[in-house]
């Protein structure tokens, strides 16, 4: 009888602190199901976020990946947590790809950096990984200290090359070749600072945000010669990715790359009068302006702001709330202005395009 109204007790003890828990936190039976819960023990209401460990304290390392056709397939994307794409000369793109806490053995093919993209890898922090510079990006490498391996002949040895062997596009590493030369250049290999996304754990309930919209297919238009697309998997909730029509595969894995979150936002470009007559770009990120925010079948108008090459590219909701992500890798869509970006959901069709601060929507 003792040992029967033991047990009962027990029972008893542990209805109450989940319904403590229930009460105190604010939780629904769903989210609490959620929750890692140890009875006895430490209880942990907040799980780590998958795509990242906040704890780390190790330095990004960034990867310059080349984009053009003949650099197709590419490889060690999906690992990375996240990606940003944004224009070069000839009308053609390419990547800043971020990888943390990870051992992905071929990323590439790697390409000389543009001047810009050390905007994006000073906010994050990082390790830049490039093969080659632009005479913009080479002077500014030195003017803001940025820490990087750059494919010269001292660092030659954190690379290789995959046939053909004449090509341009042929340049891949790891993240442990990139480790092993910036130990020897003294580089440091951890950081104080924070991821630059806020993740939430919870799946966050875009539908309920203010002038939300169904979001199962994206275009967005880069130029003349090149796009990038998204359709999205409700089995898997993420965004498979195309370009120019064609599925964006890996090289190793021969599947295509899937995205949980994807930010678009326009910038305008401008061609560089350096004499160089190479169409090399330019671009007005320091500022202000809209875009979008996409993920689990919905998209939702956001903020940008940067203030400076240096500073964090800041993300805000209309409410003006700093913007939370899902729980996930994400792909930063950085689009020429007066671009077209396109958003279809289920009768609807979306047409947006940036013109000088004027926004011109089409609806079909």
């Amino acid at each position: 009888m003792k040992k029967i109204n033991l047990i009962v007790s027990v029972i008893i003890t542990i209805v109450l602190l989940i319904a403590l828990i229930f009460v105190f936190f604010d939780l629904t039976p769903s989210e609490i199901l959620k929750k890692s819960i140890k009875i006895g023990g430490k209880v942990t209401l907040d799980p780590k976020v998958q795509i990242v460990d906040l704890e780390s304290n190790s330095r990004p390392i960034a990867f310059m990946i080349d984009n053009e056709r003949d650099a197709w397939p590419q490889a060690g994307l999906q690992e990375a947590y996240m990606i940003y794409e944004v224009i070069v000369e000839g009308g053609q793109t390419r990547m800043l790809a971020l990888f943390k806490d990870t051992k992905t053995s071929m990323i590439g093919p790697i390409r000389s950096a543009r001047h810009y993209f050390l905007d994006y890898a000073m906010e994050n922090d990082v390790i830049f990984t490039h093969f080659g510079f632009s005479p913009q990006a080479e002077s500014d490498i030195k003017t803001y200290s940025i820490a990087n391996i750059s494919g010269t002949q001292a660092d030659g040895s954190a690379f290789w090359r995959e046939k053909p062997l004449s090509s341009y596009h042929n340049v891949f590493t790891s993240i442990e070749k990139i480790k092993t030369r910036a130990t020897k250049k003294n580089y440091r290999l951890t950081t104080d600072q924070a991821v630059l996304l806020t993740y939430s754990i919870p799946i966050l309930k875009l539908s309920e945000y203010e002038q939300s919209k169904e979001a199962k297919d994206i275009y967005i238009k880069y130029s003349a010669s090149h796009n990038v697309s998204y359709v999205y998997d409700a089995e898997n909730k993420v965004y498979l990715r195309s370009m120019r029509g064609v599925s964006h595969v890996d090289r190793k894995t021969k599947e295509q790359y899937s995205f949980k979150n994807i930010i678009v936002y326009q910038v305008r470009n401008y061609s560089l009068n350096d004499g160089s007559g190479k169409d090399r770009q330019g671009l007005s990120n320091i500022g202000s302006g809209t875009g979008y925010y996409i993920s689990e079948g919905y998209a939702v108008p956001i903020k940008w702001s940067k203030e400076s090459r240096r500073a964090k590219t800041v993300y805000k909701d209309l409410t003006g709330n700093i913007l939370k992500v899902n729980d996930g890798n994400t792909f930063i869509q950085i689009q020429p202005k007066g671009q077209t970006l396109t958003i279809k959901w289920r009768t609807t069709v979306l047409y947006f395009i940036g013109i000088d601060k004027k926004l011109m929507f089409l609806y079909t």
